[in-house]
């Protein structure tokens, strides 16, 4: 069963000189550029109040109304696994999201994900685009993630996303010695020839990573970061492009490494830390509603604390 929303924007300054369809990507990034596309097609869409061609270079300041026919996500399973709600009221959930479970049903997840289980907890979230989730944290990274409950408060935290006012602070764990922090600020696209990787491109989205120490080991350093832009993988692709790869980052950290000297307890830590070491400790936002900033922390998982404490031993 599809549903039809209005949604509405003002496309800001900084898209000037971009397609109408890439604008409009940055603007709603829930919906695919082909699906935008489609919309744009068939009159959909309208800027100013005209319906224009995907190819039309923005100016900056249009008025962009979306009617956007949602498939209701009803058609996603209720299933009930069990959530850890840090904070719920009637607009927004916060979530404490475990190791090991998928945001978004896909292909080989079409069940037990989040999403599945936040249709369960309440099912009027079958209106709402991807059942709320405006963000999303890699199946192997832990911790903090925001869902909406209605869609002013979707429309809310995708515009607070956008302009980069959420305040989303990880802690990392990388290889090597660290002597400072820093920020990354590369262009991050799909890899070249692995579909399922990201890597730093020049034709990439603009992608800002901030990072400083909080903790250094004779062969780690645990950092914590603060994302300015929200790509996939985006902290597991900077921090290898700068030669410090996440622990137990099985896609981006390459062969495992046990440091010279290393007690057998911290090479048992290591070598059973089958996950990036990466957490997403805490998480600011303005509320959809009453418009103060409401910030939430989330403990380390016992398998990251474990690891630390580990190599604290060792050290």
């Amino acid at each position: 069963m599809n549903s039809t929303h209005v949604l509405t924007a003002e496309i800001p300054p900084s898209l000037a000189g971009r397609r109408l369809d890439q604008a409009l990507s940055e603007l709603f990034p829930d919906f695919s550029r082909s699906r935008l596309q489609s919309w744009i097609k068939n009159g959909s869409i309208r800027i100013d109040g005209a319906v224009l061609p995907s190819k039309y270079r923005i100016l900056g300041g249009e008025q962009v109304v979306l009617h956007a026919e949602v498939e209701e996500t009803a058609t996603v399973e209720s299933q009930d696994i069990p959530l850890a709600i840090l904070y719920e009221d009637e607009a927004i959930l916060i979530i404490d999201k475990p190791a090991g479970l998928v945001v978004h049903p896909a292909a080989g997840h079409r069940d037990g994900t989040l999403q599945n289980a936040l249709l369960h907890h309440a099912p009027m979230l079958a209106g709402i685009p991807r059942c709320g989730i405006v963000h999303r944290l890699d199946k192997d990274t832990s911790g903090l993630l925001m869902t909406a409950k209605t869609l002013s408060a979707h429309k809310s935290l995708v515009e607070q996303l956008q302009t980069r006012t959420v305040h989303r602070e990880y802690l990392a764990l990388v290889q090597g010695v660290m002597t400072a922090g820093g920020t990354v600020d590369e262009p991050i696209g799909r890899h070249r020839t692995d579909r399922k990787r990201f890597a730093v491109r020049d034709e990439g989205k603009l992608a800002v990573t901030h990072y400083r120490i909080a903790e250094r080991f004779p062969h780690h350093t645990l950092l914590r970061v603060k994302l300015e832009t929200g790509r996939t993988h985006q902290i597991r692709v900077h921090m290898a492009h700068i030669h410090h790869p996440l622990v137990g980052d099985p896609v981006y950290g390459g062969r495992l490494k046990i440091p010279a000297g290393a007690s057998e307890e911290l090479i048992r830590a290591i070598r059973e830390f089958k996950r990036q070491a990466l957490h997403a400790e805490k998480l600011g936002i303005i509320h959809p509603a009453t418009r103060e900033y409401m910030e939430w922390q989330s403990p380390l998982p016992a398998d990251f604390s474990g690891l630390l404490a580990a190599l604290r031993e060792q050290g």
